[in-house]
């Protein structure tokens, strides 16, 4: 069981820059693959980055490339997203989500992969 809590969201103007941060409770935390998925207001939630369990390996959607890094920190149990060049269609809520995997190199892309999911963090990004 892990427990996920989003940080860091808030308002910001078009081309600023924004690092969320995903806390992770309960053990093992290496042993998860993260990810960070987003939701605007009546669309789909939809993949944005993800990271191994060994933040060796990364993928990232391909509005977001360039733009926007994800790291992680084993021994503070913490995932970041660093969003840079913000852009008004980047406006959403926010949502880190961890799945335990045996592969350390292994990175997951589909939300139906995650079994934990945090509240949300918004964003806003303004024109």
């Amino acid at each position: 069981q892990v427990q996920l809590v989003e940080s860091g969201g808030g308002l910001v103007q078009d081309g600023g820059s924004l690092r969320l941060s995903c806390a992770a409770s309960g053990r093992a935390f290496n042993t998860y693959a993260m990810g960070w998925f987003r939701q605007a207001p009546g669309k789909e939630r939809e993949f944005v980055t993800a990271i191994s369990r060994s933040g060796g390996t990364t993928s990232f959607a391909d509005s977001v490339k360039g733009r926007f890094t994800i790291s992680r920190d084993n021994a503070k149990n913490t995932v970041y997203l660093q969003m840079n060049s913000l852009e008004p269609e980047d406006t959403a809520a926010y949502y880190c989500a961890a799945v335990a995997t045996y592969y350390s190199t292994r990175y997951y892309v589909k939300t139906d992969d995650y079994n934990y999911w945090g509240q949300g963090t918004q964003v806003t990004v303004s024109s």
